[in-house]
């Protein structure tokens, strides 16, 4: 989230060439961090207990693999439209690396809860 943040921060701060190709990274960012804040505030409050006719693994899963795939994107465009201007380099390359964390947890999310699920069914 802090990659994501920083990101967002240094392409903003930054003068732009391509309009259209720095907004879309910074809308798909912002999605990414507001829809990571809503999955902690379920956490937190625990609201997952009250909602069970949604499966919360499955929908963790889809919001990690979607937010995942579009910040994929999004750097892949940022990167390439950067001109060597420094904050929108420094923005991109924020972008991979909260792309390479958002693999990690999204793995890590599927291990926890799907394996640690089905090897507990034979045990």
């Amino acid at each position: 989230q802090i990659s994501l943040l920083i990101g967002f921060i240094s392409v903003n701060n930054s003068s732009w060439t391509d309009y259209s190709a720095y907004s879309f990274f910074q809308i798909v960012t912002m999605c990414d961090l507001v829809m990571i804040l809503f999955f902690y505030v379920m956490h937190i409050f625990r609201v997952y207990r009250k909602l069970t006719c949604v499966s919360w693994p499955l929908a963790e899963f889809l919001h990690y693999l979607v937010g995942t795939i579009l910040l994929l994107i999004g750097s892949i465009v940022a990167a390439a439209k950067s001109y060597n201007i420094t904050g929108l380099v420094a923005g991109a390359t924020f972008g991979f690396l909260a792309t390479i964390l958002c693999v990690i947890s999204m793995w890590s999310s599927y291990k926890v809860s799907c394996i640690t699920q089905s090897t507990s069914k034979y045990h």
